[in-house]
Parts: structure tokens; sequence; C-alpha cells
């Protein structure tokens, strides 16, 4: 758990110098980070800024009109459904 909060933490510090990257780019980049950490079991999620509900944002795109959305034990890395 506490690994998760070091990488969110991270991610979120380092938010402002990717917000100009393509939304997918970041995505993997975060996703590969998560990987090498050994987190298991997460979705990551490319949504509008609107969107956002309950889950973590781990990162912002597009000139931070979307975010990237991070929720664990929802499904594997592997099956990470495409932004909208």
């Amino acid at each position: 758990m506490k690994k998760i909060i070091v990488v969110v933490t991270l991610s979120l510090v380092a938010v402002s110098a990717y917000a100009m990257k393509p939304c997918e780019e970041l995505k993997s980049e975060i996703e590969a980070k998560l990987n090498a950490k050994g987190v298991k079991n997460f979705t990551l999620e490319i949504v509008s800024k609107e969107e956002i509900k309950d889950q973590k944002v781990v990162g912002s795109c597009e000139g931070g009109t979307k975010k990237i959305t991070y929720q664990k034990g929802v499904a594997s890395s592997t099956d990470i459904k495409p932004g909208k």
C-alpha cells in the first residue's frame, strides 16, 4: 500500500510537466511505472475533467482538458480500457 501511495504522489507532482503530453503516451508511462513497482489489479482510464468521480487522478494531459484516473482492484493492467 505504501508503494502505491508513493507512486501516486510522485505522479501527481509530475502532473504539470505532463499536461501537454498526449493522453495515451502519458497513460502508458504511468502504467509502466506501476507495473515496475509490482502494482497489480488496477485500472487507468482517460476521462474529461468533468467525469471525475471517486477515482484518484494520477495524470493530466492534452493541456489539462483530460485526466488519467487510477482505481485499485478494478481490473488487471491488461484490461485497461481506452479513454474517451
